[in-house]
């Protein structure tokens, strides 16, 4: 009998039962943008059955088959791909204007907002195995032209009476949004890194993921009209 069929002397006569086989369905895979997509499944391949090297079992009648083994390090990976975290929302202050513009020189409040996670768990089960997944960011990133940010953490929602300064996370114009054509791109972005855990035992680091979204920020400035009876300018 086939190799594949190690008990079949001890079954060839079993009227009930059943064999149960466990294999790798490259065709459960979608290929789409992934150009090293074969070397990738044949690695995948490969690990599965070193760890299920038994690809077909006898099941006795009544019983469930068996789950195959799949690695913490394997599941966590799954997991993670399969992860789609928001794009980061914010607010900002000031809002001047019936255009809801911030203003140049003035630090320009910014915090997250709506679905903006912090961190992200992600817990993934597959037979015997449990992968845990914890990932963080240390808060939002921000970048715009004529602008100068400075940023700890996902920033504080401003309320009235809020001190001037005390914000963590804010960014300054240099130039009016005039020349942008009434607006100034503000992309935010938040980097998660990850790590897992596994009943296994497996644990280690996961690629990083990063979510970015961008917003169109009308940027004023202030003008002031002084006089006097020689010389009159504008400020």
């Amino acid at each position: 009998m086939d190799k594949n069929f190690p008990d079949y002397e001890s079954h060839k006569d079993d009227a009930q039962g059943r064999w149960y086989g466990r294999y790798c369905d490259a065709s459960r895979l979608d290929p789409k943008n992934n150009p090293t997509f074969k070397e990738d499944f044949e690695k995948e391949r490969k690990a599965f059955y070193e760890a299920n090297p038994d690809q077909n079992i006898w099941v006795p009648a009544g019983q469930q088959a068996p789950r195959p083994y799949i690695s913490g390090t394997r599941l966590a990976k799954v997991a993670w791909d399969a992860v789609k975290i928001p794009a980061p929302t914010v607010e900002t202050n000031p809002k001047v204007g019936t255009q809801g513009a911030t203003l140049v020189g003035m630090d320009t409040w910014v915090w997250a907002t709506g679905n903006t996670p912090t961190s992200v768990t992600a817990t993934a089960t597959a037979g015997s195995t449990t992968a845990t997944i914890t990932a963080g960011s240390s808060g939002l990133q921000l970048s715009a032209p004529d602008g100068k940010a400075s940023c700890t953490g996902f920033g504080i929602a401003w309320h009235q009476g809020m001190p001037e300064g005390s914000s963590p996370c804010t960014i300054s114009f240099n130039r009016s949004s005039a020349h942008l054509g009434g607006s100034t791109p503000l992309t935010i972005k938040v980097a998660y890194s990850a790590s897992y855990t596994a009943t296994d035992g497996n644990s280690g680091t996961l690629p990083a993921i990063t979510t970015t979204s961008t917003i169109n920020l009308p940027v004023a400035e202030v003008q002031t009209l002084t006089t006097n009876k020689k010389n009159p300018r504008q400020n």
